[in-house]
Formats: structure tokens, sequence, C-alpha cells
């Protein structure tokens, strides 16, 4: 059975990104930079493989998504250079009228956090993806990571 969930982030991309530059703050300044992502489907659509590349910020990390056909959802892993060979806790989900939503529990420097993942506009030229956390169980949300992504083209 093929999965065509992320289908739409096979190939080559250049991406403008925006952070918060400082998380769970209550700080409303953002900082902006360009990155590139490269992206793989693999396993007939239930694996997906990118790294993104953002050199100006010195970031580079990679993402591994996975599909369970029984359970119908994705498992999400990240990892980072800077991360010491470690894989984030997965966000798990999927989705559901064109928009994917993803989350898990985890910890933000001692804080125990409800994290989500976002895609959406996945049918568009400029597919978004956003992270967002949430310190009361997902009651409130604070988004502190967007992209808008372009395809490139070849030279």
């Amino acid at each position: 059975m093929t999965n065509t969930d992320f289908d739409f982030l096979t190939g080559s991309w250049d991406s403008r990104q925006r952070r918060l530059t400082k998380v769970l703050a209550g700080n409303d300044e953002w900082y902006e930079f360009d990155a590139t992502l490269d992206c793989q489907v693999l396993l007939d659509g239930n694996g997906v493989f990118d790294v993104l590349r953002a050199p100006e910020r010195d970031i580079e990390g990679l993402t591994l998504r996975l599909y369970s056909p029984d359970e119908k959802v994705w498992r999400i892993w990240w990892a980072a250079k800077s991360s010491g060979g470690q894989l984030d806790v997965p966000v798990v989900g999927r989705f559901e009228d064109g928009v994917g939503v993803f989350e898990c529990d985890d910890i933000w420097e001692g804080t125990r956090i409800r994290v989500r993942y976002r895609w959406s506009d996945v049918n568009t030229p400029h597919p978004r993806w956003d992270q967002s956390f949430s310190t009361d169980g997902g009651q409130t949300w604070e988004t502190n990571w967007e992209a808008t992504f372009t395809r490139r083209t070849s030279a």
C-alpha cells in the first residue's frame, strides 16, 4: 500500500525560516534566515527523510518520518548537529483535510511541554511548517518556529 501524505515534499527546496529569539518567555521578537531542504520519499511513501541546512545560522538537521499503516499515524523524529547524536522525542499524528498535525510530550529547558508540528498549504507552491509549544497540555500554544518552502528549480 502506497502512502502519499508527504509526496508534496519530495525534491529540493529553498525556505524562509523564522524563529522566536526566546521561547516560552512571552517574547514576540523573531529572527529570519534562509535554509535549504532536500527530501526523499522512500518505502512506498511510508518513509520520508530530509536534510535541512541553514549555514548562516550554523543549523544542520535531519528529519525521519515513518508511517504506521496499522495505527494510521506518522512518527517524526528530528536531530540537529547540535543534539549530540540524539533524536528528539517523536511527534505523532496524521493529515486531515490537507493539514498535518503531529504532537508529543517533551521537556524544554527543564519545563514539561507539549510539542506540535503542523504542515499546511501542502497543495500549493509554498507549503508551510510550524512548531509550537504548550505548557498547559495543549490549551494554549506559542508558535516559535515557522518555515515557508519554495521548490528549487534546476539551473
